[in-house]
């Protein structure tokens, strides 16, 4: 078990907490870097004080040299805290939405299966404030939407895994200040993925590019986007409950994968909107931005027009929306071109 003075009681605190919602054993993301090794070490620490079965899983995407270094270096951290450790290469294919995306798909994938191998129904994240202002700006920029604006929830479901973030409102400086310490009197020191700072990638330009601006210009703009995630969630909250209404009404598969066109349309736009992003959260998928999801509605309006054999395919999230014989269609991940 980590020493209690390796851990700072802020983050402890919050990790003690989350851990007691939890119900049996609990892994960890771990990738090596300051922010998922901190997480693992507070983890590590309320772990064993609750007797609590941890582990931690690493995902080794193969896009760096450096990966298998990284992997080692994980399991070895993994060893140190005293839990063990399940990593799973992955093969990351890029598709339209860029690799950022597609690394974050096969990141979940590889953390279902081990999932399943370690017989684990949830796992904890370290995504941070600083990560959650960067991915509400993020998303602003993309037109996403005031509803998508809730960015990160600290409890989510994702193909039957509950993810949880306990330092949401954690900023990045405490963090990093807690893995400095620590390294200083164990000689660990984070892995530096160095896409994480290569402007290339959309949230590293941002980072890198606009973020130093912010701070320049408006130095609370963190909290100040953080807030506004928080209050796009309870908007969120009363919009889903309506969403879960009309949804019902869709005569919708077992699945969840297809729905009534004809009973779609009957909905006012606004609901039809609406029931159409509550949908693909269902599967996890992303929210889609304004035009996208505009672009989406057009094409079903006009299949109503022009006949429901009509063949329509559209690409979001790596899946393919179709339409089949007057059901919307979100076609399995095997067939996705």
């Amino acid at each position: 078990m980590p020493r209690q003075a390796d851990c700072d009681p802020e983050l402890l605190q919050s990790v003690r907490e989350v851990l007691a919602g939890c119900d049996g054993p609990v892994a960890v993301a771990l990738s090596g870097g300051a922010d998922s090794a901190m997480l693992a070490l507070h983890a590590a620490r309320a772990a064993a004080e609750a007797h609590r079965t941890l582990h931690a899983f690493h995902v080794h995407h193969g896009l760096q040299a450096e990966a298998d270094r990284w992997q080692a270096h994980a399991h070895r951290l993994a060893a140190q805290l005293g839990m063990s450790c399940h990593s799973l290469r992955v093969d990351v294919s890029i598709s339209g939405d860029g690799m950022e995306s597609a690394a974050r798909d096969a990141r979940y994938g590889a953390f279902a299966q081990l999932a399943a191998l370690a017989g684990v129904r949830t796992i904890l994240l370290a995504h941070h404030r600083d990560d959650q202002a960067e991915t509400v700006l993020l998303r602003l920029l993309r037109g996403a939407g005031p509803l998508a604006l809730g960015a990160m929830a600290p409890d989510t479901v994702r193909d039957g895994l509950r993810y949880l973030r306990p330092w949401l409102a954690v900023p990045r400086a405490r963090i990093l200040r807690c893995a400095e310490r620590y390294g200083a009197r164990s000689g660990w020191r984070p892995v530096d993925d160095p896409s994480n700072a290569d402007p290339r990638y959309t949230r590293a330009a941002l980072r890198e590019r606009l973020a130093p601006v912010l701070d320049d210009r408006w130095p609370g703009w963190r909290d100040i986007l953080v807030r506004h995630a928080a209050q796009a969630r309870e908007l969120t909250l009363l919009v889903d409950e309506a969403a879960r209404a009309d949804w019902a009404g869709l005569d919708p598969a077992p699945d969840a994968a297809s729905f009534s066109l004809a009973a779609w349309r009957l909905l006012p736009p606004v609901r039809q909107a609406q029931v159409l992003r509550h949908w693909l959260g269902l599967h996890g998928l992303r929210a889609p931005t304004a035009a996208r999801l505009d672009e989406l509605m057009r094409q079903l309006r006009g299949l109503h027009a022009l006949g429901h054999d009509r063949r329509m395919r559209l690409r979001h999230d790596g899946r393919w929306i179709a339409c089949v014989r007057g059901r919307v269609v979100l076609e399995p991940k095997t067939q996705v071109e």
